[in-house]
């Protein structure tokens, strides 16, 4: 299925992203963003191996055991149903590549980005390129994400302290359908790395990967 569509004179064609509808080869592969701007994009390596294999063992993915690497204005992004962001510092997107990652989440595809301890600030920035029109918006408790296989009725866990702040999640929609997921203050990541890393209690650490096995749940079937 494809949707055709003008972006600045020229005719864009990109696949929508079925991927439970048409099993493609990637429908449940995930990616890690790099980005531009000098930011840690490859922080927490271990972590997102961790979640996908705790969600392979207990939400009955098959995802392959190491994720890629994409970078924002590749068309590559369009093969992944999942893409992972994250790090420390400065986020930085040309407009080549926002205009890209605005097509890839209008198309069906979704971003998830975890604020590794400050880059909320340059995010902010860089998503108005992304999506001009549209701010980033609070989910409620009661938002499905918070409801899959595991419940967190009282939302986002908190899994490092940083600045103490009660921990947030934004989206960014479009006509209903969560596009972008941005975690804040809770830094998910850190929790799905191996245990000698940040010597996280396993009470911490099974709260962090649940939250992920959601986010990956929501994400192959929204």
């Amino acid at each position: 299925m494809f949707i055709r569509y003008r972006t600045k004179g020229l005719t864009v064609i990109t696949a929508f992203l079925t991927f439970f509808v048409i099993q493609g080869v990637n429908s449940q592969e995930i990616a890690i963003l790099k980005y531009g701007g000098g930011g840690d994009w490859y922080s927490n390596p271990t972590g997102l191996p961790n979640l996908i294999a705790f969600c392979n063992r207990n939400i009955n993915t098959r995802i392959e055991p190491k994720p890629e690497t994409v970078e924002a204005g590749s068309e590559d992004i369009f093969s992944y149903p999942y893409i992972h962001m994250t790090g420390h510092g400065n986020v930085f997107f040309t407009d080549a590549e926002a205009e890209n990652l605005r097509t890839y989440l209008m198309a069906g595809g979704f971003l998830h980005v975890d604020d590794n301890y400050g880059m909320e600030p340059y995010l902010r920035r860089e998503l108005k390129k992304v999506f001009p029109e549209k701010e980033l918006e609070e989910l409620g408790r009661d938002h499905p994400i918070f409801i899959q296989n595991y419940r967190f009725e009282d939302g986002l866990p908190k899994i490092h302290e940083h600045d103490g702040k009660r921990p947030q999640a934004f989206g960014i929609f479009h006509e209903g359908r969560l596009l972008l997921l941005f975690t804040y203050e809770s830094d998910l990541g850190d929790g799905w790395e191996d245990p000698s890393v940040h010597n996280d209690p396993d009470k911490v650490r099974k709260k962090a990967l649940q939250m992920g096995a959601n986010i990956i749940q929501y994400a192959f079937s929204s």
